[in-house]
């Protein structure tokens, strides 16, 4: 009781665990009905109450806080869930297509603010070239609406999708690229370095997280074990992903195609995990959007 009691003060932002936790209940169980009564999806009025009580709002919970990490956890949800729901022969009918329009969402946003920043604005070559790939960096965070409606099979969704992934890992690619030149160490071995490590990162996530997810599930029929599996599965790839030197979101999604065939849309461990994403971390997400900036 002590320990509950011993921080706990009013003052903004909020840093005692109790009250952190009471005011992210209560604005996950109001917001929702709150944005639906003027025709606004849930997830979105909860990523924006993630973002009203963020730093950039009102300030409510210490970026110190617990809510960092869920902000983390639920980026990497919705990348999960994004590729766990995609329909494996689609996506590949329709990788082209996604390559292709993944590629052109890179090159146009990323040369007009290179463009803009480099000639009109007058900033050094390696500032533009950062500014310009924000520009072509997005996320999937409507996805969630699009899968509530049922439109995840659509091939217009499928292709969008793994564009998304296309121009993100680019987009990336070239932040690494970047940092790497500011410290000077941008040379063939770190070509090397980066292609080896992203390769294998990629094999094991896509090949060997399929036969552990399969041995699992055959012999470990608790749900609740079920769902711990699957969130260490999303982490592990996300640690993967950032030991090859890419964004953890990468191995997320990766991990999510690996999962797919094993977990049916209409089964109870499905319903666990869109839950989790769809009503308790879309708010932390939108909190850590706001934490990104800082």
């Amino acid at each position: 009781m002590t320990i509950l009691t011993a921080d706990l003060n009013f003052s903004l932002p909020f840093t005692n665990p109790v009250i952190i936790f009471s005011v992210v209940l209560f604005i996950i169980l109001f917001a929702p009905l709150l944005f639906n009564k003027i025709k606004v999806p849930h997830i979105i009025g909860l990523i924006l109450a993630g973002m009203i009580i963020g730093p950039y709002g009102f300030n409510l919970l210490s970026r110190d806080s617990s809510i960092v990490l869920f902000g983390t956890v639920g980026l990497l949800y919705i990348m999960f869930l994004a590729g766990l729901e995609i329909d494996i022969e689609e996506f590949k009918k329709n990788s082209l297509k996604s390559f292709l329009l993944g590629i052109y969402a890179f090159i146009i946003p990323i040369t007009l603010g290179f463009l803009v920043s480099y000639y009109f604005l007058g900033y050094p070559l390696l500032t533009s070239i950062l500014l310009g790939s924000t520009f072509a960096s997005h996320t999937l965070v409507t996805y969630p609406i699009v899968s509530k409606y049922g439109l995840t099979n659509n091939r217009s969704v499928a292709i969008t999708i793994g564009a998304t992934m296309v121009t993100d890992i680019l987009t990336l690619l070239v932040l690494a690229v970047i940092v790497g030149m500011s410290q000077g160490t941008v040379n063939a071995a770190f070509w090397i370095k980066l292609s080896i490590s992203v390769v294998v990162a990629s094999a094991i996530i896509i090949f060997v997280f399929p036969l552990i997810a399969h041995w699992f599930f055959k012999n470990i029929s608790d749900g609740i074990s079920q769902f711990t599996f699957v969130l260490a599965m999303v982490f592990t790839g996300g640690v993967l992903a950032a030991v090859a030197g890419i964004e953890a979101i990468i191995g997320a999604f990766l991990a999510g195609l690996a999962l797919t065939r094993f977990i049916p849309h209409n089964s109870a461990l499905m319903n666990r995990i869109s839950f989790v994403g769809n009503a308790i971390l879309s708010l932390s997400f939108g909190w850590r959007g706001n934490v990104s900036k800082c």
